[in-house]
């Protein structure tokens, strides 16, 4: 194909947002309400076509053509020289605009498209600064597409960086009461991660002079006398520590968690919506693109402590979710933030475990653990919009008021329990049984995860949705004259919950479209990883 496709869905948000920019904001109110809608519908446009190309990229994807340290193997390649400048006293410097996909990036890629698109109309409720928002908006949208499409290490981290200022700003700006707080929080950390990740790509590029992430896969090309030269070294150790730890904080995993449930709390929904759909998958994929395949003898060397980490993290995750429970907590955004700890730690868990069916369960429960979190934290928006709390015991009974809206909970609640029949059923599935041929006991204990997930979710559901109607929700007006309002959900919420939740339903009886994306290049990491593995 030689239309630059991946250029123009990583970079479309950008002529989005410099459209939105230069949308005049009007005079009276009537004019500065037909911006704000003229803005909204434009970002809408935007991801839209966004998302249209996404598909076909995935209908045009070759899945027999597999590979991951063999620049033929990607598809819809683009790389130019760009960069290429000699420096006194550091010599050449040159840096690539080099895109493409393979079957570990393209699912991404899609993921990305069709939460970007469909957290469009929960935004439609932000009236504060709109054009500052959308802007923001469809800046971290790029950021996100970019880091999926790239596979120059340098323009990696130009994309990687580039997300942590909008979430920033959407998180401070339009977040709740402790907004500065969690986006500080959220900053503070990410930047962390982003300087181990600078000073590992800095000394990756002095042993093997690029920057090209598949050239740096082939362990061939590290010059001998380099410092990440030779294999099994003490560097090459500190060195994958150093990534793991930068890509381990964005996903995140215990015990670089703790920015997540302050960053949900506080975050708008369709920023929590983004940030659970696809911002935590990006650290996931940093480990599978760069990290574990650049070092694959200190992926070897750490393996069991990152399968710990990943059942920790599982089981961990679970009881803080239930802990939501507890009499003076009972936050609903906060137990699915803590839950989402627990799911991504499936996906380190299979990782860990470099088994086909591991790597492939952990890749697909990226997918699903972003559209289901993605309906979660919009189901919870719709009842904040309507109530403004998120307590777990200030609602009952709303089955009887709200059936539709009670209808799509079930659907995302189940599958985040891992229900047969729903998708998230067959990536935990897929985990545990290629976790289990290499850590048994520890895919054991993971899998006390599958009560508590049962146990906290169903807990939910029959606190608000059963039991008797609280009285501020069986009159129209409370004490202090605030209006709580139980209609059921409106079209512009079903349209961003409808196509997610039969995702869902489609992925759990039929999840080849997805999986046959990825098999094959599943199989050429690990073939890649085996010398090493032992």
């Amino acid at each position: 194909m030689n239309f630059p496709i991946l250029t123009f869905i990583t970079f479309l948000p950008l002529l989005g947002m410099l459209i939105v920019l230069l949308i005049p904001s009007g005079k009276d109110e009537i004019g500065q309400e037909l911006s704000k809608t003229i803005i909204r519908w434009v970002a809408a446009a935007t991801t839209f076509l966004q998302l249209i190309l996404a598909f076909v990229i995935y209908f045009t994807y070759n899945t027999g053509l597999t590979g991951v340290n063999d620049e033929k193997s990607f598809q819809f390649v683009e790389k130019i020289s760009w960069i290429n400048a000699h420096l006194p006293m550091i010599g050449d410097i040159k840096i690539e605009y080099f895109l493409g996909l393979d079957g570990l990036s393209v699912p991404m890629v899609l993921l990305t498209a069709i939460i970007s698109f469909l957290a469009i109309f929960p935004s439609f409720g932000i009236n504060k600064a709109v054009k500052g928002y959308f802007a923001m908006y469809l800046l971290l949208d790029l950021g996100m597409m970019g880091v999926f499409t790239a596979l120059d290490f340098f323009l990696f981290y130009i994309f990687w960086e580039l997300m942590l200022l909008p979430m920033y700003f959407l998180i401070g700006i339009w977040g709740g009461p402790r907004k500065e707080y969690a986006a500080i929080k959220f900053f503070i950390y990410t930047l962390a991660g982003s300087v181990f990740m600078l000073l590992v790509m800095i000394g990756l590029y002095h042993s093997t002079g690029t920057f090209n992430i598949v050239e740096m896969m082939n362990q061939g090309n590290f010059l001998p006398d380099s410092i990440f030269g030779g294999s099994g070294t003490t560097v090459r150790y500190i060195a994958f520590m150093a990534l793991f730890i930068g890509f381990a904080i964005k996903v995140p995993v215990f015990p670089f968690h703790t920015w997540l449930p302050d960053a949900h709390v506080e975050a708008p929904t369709p920023i929590s919506v983004i940030l659970a759909g696809v911002l935590l998958k990006m650290g996931a994929y940093g480990m599978i693109r760069i990290a574990f395949p650049i070092f694959p003898d200190a992926f070897a060397y750490f393996q069991t402590l990152i399968a710990w980490i990943g059942m920790i993290s599982i089981v961990y995750g679970a009881f803080c979710a239930l802990g939501q429970h507890k009499v003076g907590k009972r936050d609903f955004k906060k137990l699915i933030a803590y839950s989402s700890v627990s799911h991504m730690g499936l996906v380190i868990l299979g990782l860990a475990s470099m088994r086909p069916e591991g790597v492939t369960g952990a890749i697909f429960q990226m997918f699903n653990h972003g559209i289901i979190t993605a309906m979660l934290f919009m189901i919870v928006g719709v009842l904040y919009d309507r109530s403004h709390t998120r307590g777990l015991d200030d609602f009952g009974g709303l089955a009887k008021k709200m059936p539709i809206y009670t209808g799509i909970m079930a659907v995302a609640f189940f599958a985040a329990i891992g229900l047969p029949g729903m998708s998230g059923f067959i990536s935990e599935v897929l985990v545990f049984l290629g976790a289990f041929k290499t850590f048994p006991i520890l895919t054991m204990v993971s899998g006390l995860s599958i009560v508590l997930g049962a146990g906290y979710m169903l807990w939910a559901l029959q606190k608000i949705f059963f039991g008797a109607i609280p009285v501020r929700w069986q009159g129209p007006w409370d004490p202090t004259g605030l209006k709580y309002k139980t209609d059921d959900v409106n079209g512009l919420e079903l349209t961003a919950l409808l196509p997610l939740a039969a995702i869902v339903i489609f992925l759990g009886v039929y999840p080849g479209p997805v999986l046959d994306l990825m098999t094959g290049s599943v199989s050429q990491l690990i073939e890649l990883m085996k010398p090493f593995i032992h």
